[in-house]
């Protein structure tokens, strides 16, 4: 499954070793970003109110310029360009922090991911999120962390945990009641199944 990087306008953040992807975008104030991980994206995109780097020093990256007054953020407009190009696999970084209302975006654009068939991770230092539409999916223990899970569709049918503190069978999860809410590992693998929505699943850093 061919992997693109999409790295976000949110705090600033480095990548994690293991991440590794065939194809790039940088996103508005994204652009500060990867020069900042030293990497040099395929393509930039936005509609250019928050990039801090001249438009001189894009050096010969093509970049796909939008009117400020548009429906998508910058990131979902690197989102559906790498679904047009046929990445299913999208990781998204430097997307946290900030603006809330960003933010949230950014988790949202996540299910618009899963729902178009893509798998979605939004990594940083301290949370790692991803998307699970349904099957069997385990978890390697993460000692540190907490281990939540949310429905971003609007029900998470038969979903069950096991290997974890607070498991639980073939239960509905649904977007308006926060349940999977700070749950750990009491096992080496947490072991999550489910039949039907989008599943967002967030690894927190306890601090």
């Amino acid at each position: 499954m061919k992997t693109c990087l999409i790295i976000s306008g949110g705090d600033y953040s480095p990548l994690p070793d293991n991440i590794k992807f065939d194809y790039s975008i940088a996103c508005d104030h994204g652009y500060d970003h990867a020069r900042r991980l030293k990497i040099k994206p395929d393509l930039i995109v936005g509609d250019f109110d928050s990039c801090a780097t001249d438009a001189s020093e894009y050096e010969d990256i093509p970049v796909k310029t939008f009117p400020p007054q548009k429906d998508d953020s910058d990131t979902m407009l690197a989102i559906r360009y790498a679904l047009s190009a046929g990445y299913r696999h999208i990781i998204i970084c430097c997307a946290l922090g900030g603006r809330l209302d960003h933010t949230l975006a950014n988790i949202q654009s996540m299910a618009f991911v899963a729902q178009h068939g893509g798998d979605c991770e939004l990594v940083s230092t301290s949370e790692y999120l991803r998307t699970f539409t349904g099957g069997v999916l385990n978890l390697p223990r993460k000692d540190g962390y907490s281990l939540s899970v949310y429905a971003l569709s609007n029900n998470c049918s038969h979903v069950s945990i096991s290997g974890s503190a607070y498991d639980c069978e073939d239960i509905t999860i649904t977007n308006y009641f926060p349940l999977g809410l700070s749950n750990y590992w009491k096992s080496d693998n947490v072991t999550v199944k489910m039949s039907d929505g989008i599943l967002l699943i967030v690894e927190s850093l306890c601090i």
